[in-house]
């Protein structure tokens, strides 16, 4: 039985380089000489913005610290009330006119990770500025396979005029690598599994995904003889670990073969493919994605993603939960008891799809926890009532133990008019980023490790 194994091992096969998550046979001394405490997991960092605003009457709880009641639509978090802390008061400056008129929704989305005022243009001379995931990929991200990932549940576009005046670069992307580089995010749940899982070389990726569609093999039927081996020469500890994983995988497939079909009728219709293996379902479609985060952070893959479920301004109506009417039409509700209510029913199914990632993380053990214990998670909007287009007070929560450097289980009020970027720029430094100051932030969000 080996000593050690590198974190950097791979199960391998044609075509294919299945990361593993952490092992304990990859902290061999477990113990650092100079302080005897256990090798720490990487520390990770997410973003995960919804639109429109929010309900807040529902959102935020009137109480401060450990005591507070959960609110109408944060209930859906119940189970994890000690793994997520509420902030309230933070504001996005950026996102404001500035003498620019309307475009609240395309700034909102813009500036939520820059904490810059995006140029006011629908033409190629967009200006914005690098956002707080692509400062800390520049300094951190040659530690893992892919510096960083940018997700979602619809596509991005880089021209266009999407929110009055502003291009559709600033209202479908929210990642950007410079002020003039947004970063297109991948919403196929088969084409971010086909990246992590990929081979070392275009040849062999094409010569596997030939061989898995032409004898509808899984990925793992690939790298079974190499985990095979190591499956005999680990700890029975991590031989579950390994196990949990790979069942893990192969369930992931199972659900993507079947979301690239319709399926076949009573009168026995048979299926057909669908295009881009996207499900038509918008639950569906978001609990693959979310598989995808875990099993990113699993590997660790990548220490830092973003995620927007709609892009700014979305209309997208909710049938799945009776909600039939636009998003965004609803949340110029002029304080109709109606559309405050469907709002609401929108905000909570977003919840729940965050909800569902929550749970994931907080289910794979990692060192001394799990895996949610050694993240921090963003989660909320650039505005908060939808109505009044406003983005100070925002709705953010910011879910993760921080590798221990969060307490968890509060809702924190800061005085309104604290730059969201002050949060940001305190995540940097717990990532290891040398930074003195990131967008308009005036000093690190304090109160977040006491």
């Amino acid at each position: 039985m080996p000593t050690s194994l590198s974190r950097r091992t791979v199960l391998r096969g044609l075509g294919t380089a299945i990361a593993l998550p952490l092992f304990d046979a990859m902290q061999p001394n477990r113990l650092l000489a100079a302080t005897g405490s256990p090798t720490a997991p990487p520390l990770r960092m997410g973003f995960f913005y919804v639109p429109n605003g929010m309900h807040m009457p529902d959102w935020t709880p009137s109480k401060e610290g450990r005591s507070y009641e959960l609110t109408e639509t944060l209930s859906r978090l119940s189970a994890h009330k000690d793994s997520f802390n509420v902030l309230t008061g933070l504001t996005l400056d950026g996102a404001r006119a500035h003498g620019d008129g309307g475009g609240d929704h395309a700034r909102s989305v813009a500036a939520f990770l820059t904490g810059a005022h995006p140029r006011k243009t629908n033409g190629a001379d967009i200006q914005n500025g690098i956002s707080v995931d692509q400062a800390t990929a520049e300094a951190i991200g040659d530690q893992t396979r892919f510096s960083s990932l940018e997700l979602g549940l619809e596509a991005s576009s880089q021209a266009g005029n999407c929110d009055s005046g502003y291009s559709c670069a600033y209202a479908s992307n929210m990642s950007w690598r410079g002020p003039t580089n947004p970063m297109a995010k991948e919403n196929d749940p088969r084409a971010v599994f086909d990246r992590l899982f990929a081979g070392q070389t275009v040849q062999e990726t094409r010569r596997a995904k030939s061989e898995r569609e032409k004898h509808r093999k899984s990925i793992l039927d690939f790298v079974q003889a190499d985990a095979k081996r190591l499956h005999a020469h680990l700890p029975i500890v991590d031989r579950r670990k390994l196990d949990e994983y790979l069942y893990s995988i192969r369930d992931v497939e199972k659900r993507l073969d079947g979301a690239e079909k319709l399926g076949i009728s009573e009168e026995g219709v048979p299926d057909y493919p669908r295009p881009l293996g996207v499900p038509r379902e918008l639950s569906k479609h978001s609990e693959l994605m979310m598989d995808m985060i875990t099993l990113a952070y699993q590997t660790d893959s990548t220490r830092i993603l973003s995620f927007m479920f709609t892009n700014a301004g979305s209309n997208r109506s909710y049938k799945e939960i009776d909600v039939n009417e636009g998003h965004h039409e609803l949340s110029h509700h002029g304080k109709s008891a109606h559309k405050q209510a469907e709002i609401a029913k929108i905000n909570r199914f977003h919840l729940e799809r965050f909800e569902y990632l929550i749970s994931r993380l907080k289910n794979i053990p990692e060192g001394n926890g799990t895996l949610l214990d050694h993240c921090m998670i963003v989660y909320g909007s650039g505005i908060s009532d939808g109505d009044r287009h406003n983005h100070d007070d925002l709705p953010i929560l910011l879910a993760g133990g921080g590798g221990g450097r969060i307490q968890t289980g509060r809702h924190i009020r800061y005085e309104n008019g604290t730059p969201l970027c002050n949060l940001y720029l305190w995540m940097m430094h717990q990532m290891g980023v040398e930074a003195k100051q990131f967008g308009d932030s005036t000093g690190e969000l304090n109160q977040l490790a006491s």
